[in-house]
């Protein structure tokens, strides 16, 4: 995933290969490359001279954003991903299971000095930018891979316990929370994967109980909730102009609705490919990946698709695993309800070059990273 500096000309990404790159924004030639020996699913900050992330080893990294020299690190609790029994269905029923879909770690966030960030460990962290002091730490019941939003003085963000959860940025101190929903069952209507977004007041995020809400940001007063009839809302909203956009994961749906209300105002599908990335906003256009491993350009006056971009993998593997309509081959990606298929399923995926990223667009350029291995750069 990539955050770009808008003062130089180059990007930053974190890799599952263990690595995170410093690229040439121009040519895509590696400034410099950090040894971390740990997957990297986070999207760094920029800021003070210095490149945050962080990694499943437990730690947050900060380095010398000129050089990639480490400046400090910070160890965790330690790293893990939601689990739960008879997670999706799948057997055995009475395992408990890591949740393959879980597949971001919380991304850190800089404000007023400080490093914020969730933890597998159940943490919320705020730490010193230049030294990488504690300042403070907020238990939550669960893994906390949502990435938080700071307005006014507050942290937003959700965990997987079902609370949302605002929390003072100068203390640590809990404002408020937010109860979404829970299922004891299958575990597959729980838990938030979605980062805020806060306008006006209002702060909006997706829940794995297939909602969208907007919560007052003072006193998390429930404004409205937008039920997506039981699809995952993982992508973090877009706010612009008294809409709000956001995807859906199963009915691969692209929202636009009235920020006040919920009220749907238009959408676009995307053939039932999960739509994990988060969209981009640039003039008239919405920019957003999908796992099918495309990239699209959707322009906003009439809500269509002006062209899309397919990755390198989704070229080489699409005649195995996308049906002549467009549609995912579920049978060819998924091949039976036990467990251990639906991680090979969810490899199968991957291996269409799935672009789970979020992109970036600076000047007319937009930037993004595909589990092909590749960063692309489109024009």
């Amino acid at each position: 995933m990539d955050r770009r500096d808008s003062r130089v000309d180059w990007s930053t990404w974190g890799s599952t290969d263990g690595n995170f790159y410093a690229i040439d924004a121009q040519s895509g030639a590696q400034r410099w490359k950090f040894e971390v020996k740990s997957r990297v699913p986070s999207t760094p900050a920029i800021a003070g001279g210095r490149v945050y992330f962080t990694a499943y080893d437990g730690n947050v990294y900060a380095l010398n954003a000129a050089s990639g020299a480490l400046k400090w690190k910070f160890q965790t609790g330690g790293e893990r991903r939601f689990s739960g029994k008879h997670l999706h269905g799948t057997q055995p029923a009475a395992e408990t299971m890591p949740d393959p879909f879980d597949c971001y770690l919380s991304s850190p966030a800089v404000w007023n000095g400080a490093v914020y960030f969730g933890s597998g460990d159940g943490n919320v962290y705020a730490l010193d930018a230049a030294s990488g002091a504690l300042r403070w730490k907020f238990k939550t019941g669960d893994v906390v891979h949502a990435s938080p939003a700071i307005a006014d003085g507050t942290v937003f963000l959700g965990s997987w316990d079902s609370y949302f959860y605002a929390i003072d940025a100068a203390s640590g101190q809990e404002k408020w929370k937010f109860k979404t929903g829970e299922d004891h069952d299958t575990y597959n209507q729980v838990g938030i994967q979605s980062s805020a977004a806060v306008a006006d007041g209002i702060v909006y995020f997706g829940c794995r109980d297939s909602h969208l809400y907007a919560l007052d940001a003072r006193s998390g007063e429930k404004k409205w909730a937008f039920s997506a009839n039981g699809s995952w809302v993982v992508g973090s909203p877009a706010v612009r102009e008294g809409k709000v956009y956001f995807p859906t994961s199963d009915s691969s749906l692209l929202y636009e609705v009235d920020a006040r209300t919920g009220k749907v105002l238009r959408s676009l599908s995307f053939n039932h490919w999960y739509l994990y990335s988060s969209p981009a906003l640039a003039g008239d256009v919405l920019y957003i990946g999908s796992t099918q491993g495309k990239v699209a350009a959707v322009g906003l006056k009439d809500m269509k698709v002006l062209w899309s971009y397919e990755t390198d993998a989704s070229k080489q593997h699409s005649a195995e695993y996308v049906k002549p309509d467009g549609t995912p081959n579920g049978e060819a990606l998924f091949h039976s309800d036990f467990y251990d298929d639906m991680v090979s399923g969810v490899e199968r995926v991957m291996s269409l070059g799935a672009i789970l990223s979020s992109p970036v667009v600076a000047g007319d350029v937009v930037y993004v990273g595909s589990a092909d291995g590749n960063v692309y750069a489109l024009m």
